[in-house]
């Protein structure tokens, strides 16, 4: 498991992200580079890193499920995810 604090740090840059998106994208077509930069750092969406759901863990992410490997094989030898089973031949 993750700390809380990383997870409530992407939860924040995630709602900064949200609320600047309609001024950088207006800053960007203008070409007005200055202003630009004096948005806060973590309004910019590159800074977000994905991360598990469920654990907050933040390799061996699948964008597919939005959970880690480790929790989506969990899930799925349960039965948890709908269309998933596991392969045997």
């Amino acid at each position: 498991m993750a700390k809380e604090s990383m997870k409530a740090r992407e939860r924040k840059r995630e709602k900064l992200a949200a609320k600047y998106a309609a001024k950088r994208k207006a800053l960007k077509e203008a070409g007005d580079y200055e202003a630009l930069q004096k948005l806060p750092k973590n309004a910019s969406p590159v800074r977000q890193h994905n991360r598990c759901k469920l654990t907050g863990r933040p390799k061996g992410y699948m964008r597919t499920f939005g959970i880690s490997r480790v929790m989506f094989r969990e899930m799925a030898n349960q039965g948890l995810i709908p269309g998933v089973k596991k392969a045997s031949w």
